[in-house]
């Protein structure tokens, strides 16, 4: 059977006028629409993570999908986006991007660590938790969506299950930095629901609803405008966390709340909670194609997965480094570590900046910058190349061993190294 070769395989048969119109052919495809008339590419691809911690009042990402633009904007730039529900949900909005993985806080933190790795997947059979404290219409309202899901979108929604005791979740605030929490009374009911929904139908996704308490009027109204904390994120992220740990597939969360009354005042960045019944739309629609999540041995290969040495850039709020998945990253044993860019506009009450934890990073001042150096970066170009006086004569290091030579100290020799045989070296190759 013969192949035919296409530039640059070029046989060594071929004539130098042959190869010009070889190449002249290629030149012409590089500008053609045409997905396989694009030239070779020999570089791996970029994948970049985003992070915006969830319940910790961050100015972008920490009301109702309001980073679901920066992700959209990263996933033009990057050729893999790894994000979280926090980022990815826009409670009955969504935006579907196929380079884009939907991957629970908790997995991301052991991602990042290397323990776990991430499989993407054409589908996932995704059950559905349903608390037995929501009320009888509001528990219809969650069912219809569902139904709808699977009728309109053909998602792949194939049970649900009503705990088999109340959840009784409870809120508040942290006292010592403002972030949300809580608690989950009857965890063990969920988890209880879950085990039943994975050995019964062979679920490997898993939605919960879980009936919130109403808000107070005036923590609900200062998060309804944009100037508060998210009181129901840090709970939400307690009950995805329980499952991923225990079952360790992909799980997210969407609370069951009263509908609020109608206001003028509603920020737009809040107003995707705003307009149905429930913020289930989103979760199921991320959870439907998550990435399952594969425990990594040492020794073997995660063939067909993305791992944590793969990982290219983070970009993050300027004060939220302290999480385990970003202290994960910025400490990689490895030669090329991921490039840590935070952004300075998304400030949170946090106040985990990266000089507390010894962290190398880049700094930006919003995330048109972070992108502009994800680019950079994919690119293959000095991000500060790209600024006024961004690079300064090349240094040497013999400048700063001739300023130790003063020093009263005793220096360490510079190692020795034979001199090499040229004509035998030759020999050998």
């Amino acid at each position: 059977m013969a192949f035919r070769l296409s530039p640059p395989f070029l046989t060594a048969r071929f004539t130098p006028s042959q190869a010009a119109a070889a190449r002249r052919r290629t030149r012409t495809r590089l500008f053609s629409p045409s997905a396989d008339a694009r030239a070779p590419c020999f570089r791996r691809p970029y994948t970049s993570v985003l992070i915006v911690p969830t319940g910790v009042g961050a100015a972008v990402g920490g009301f109702a999908g309001d980073a679901l633009p920066v992700a959209r904007t990263l996933a033009a730039v990057a050729d893999c986006v790894v994000s979280h529900p926090n980022v990815l949900n826009a409670a009955m909005l969504y935006w579907p991007m196929p380079n884009t993985l939907y991957v629970e806080g908790y997995a991301l933190d052991r991602f990042a660590e290397g323990s776990w790795a991430l499989q993407p997947v054409h589908q996932n059979k995704v059950g559905l938790v349903l608390d037995s404290g929501i009320e009888e219409d509001l528990r219809l309202r969650h069912l219809q969506v569902a139904d709808a899901a699977r009728a309109s979108l053909g998602l792949p929604v194939v049970e649900y299950i009503v705990t088999d005791a109340p959840l009784e979740i409870k809120t508040w605030f942290d006292s010592k930095c403002g972030k949300s929490t809580g608690s989950v009374k009857n965890s063990d009911s969920l988890l209880r629901a879950v085990d039943t929904l994975v050995n019964r139908s062979d679920v490997n996704a898993v939605a919960v609803v879980a009936r919130f308490p109403d808000d107070d009027p005036e923590d609900s109204d200062c998060y309804r405008e944009g100037k508060g904390v998210d009181l129901l994120a840090g709970v939400e992220a307690i009950i995805s966390h329980l499952i991923v740990k225990e079952f360790k597939i992909p799980a997210a969360h969407a609370p069951a709340v009263l509908p609020p009354p109608l206001s003028p005042l509603v920020c737009p960045r809040s107003a995707a909670e705003e307009i149905g019944y429930t913020f289930l739309p989103c979760v199921l629609a991320g959870l439907s194609n998550a990435p399952q999540y594969v425990m990594r041995r040492r020794g073997t290969l995660d063939s067909g997965c993305i791992v944590a040495g793969d990982v290219d850039s983070v970009i993050l709020p300027k004060d939220s480094c302290g999480g385990d998945g970003t202290l994960a990253f910025a400490r990689a044993a490895r030669k090329h570590k991921p490039l840590i860019i935070t952004v300075q506009e998304n400030e949170t009450v946090l106040d985990d900046t990266p000089d507390k934890f010894g962290i190398e990073a880049l700094s930006v001042s919003n995330y048109w910058e972070a992108i502009g150096v994800v680019a950079a970066h994919k690119a293959g170009v000095n991000p500060k190349a790209l600024r006024r006086k961004g690079i300064d004569h090349l240094k040497s290091p013999q400048r700063f061993c001739s300023a130790r030579s003063s020093d009263p100290r005793p220096s360490v020799r510079p190692p020795v190294y034979e001199k090499v045989n040229v004509q035998q070296l030759a020999r050998q190759i």
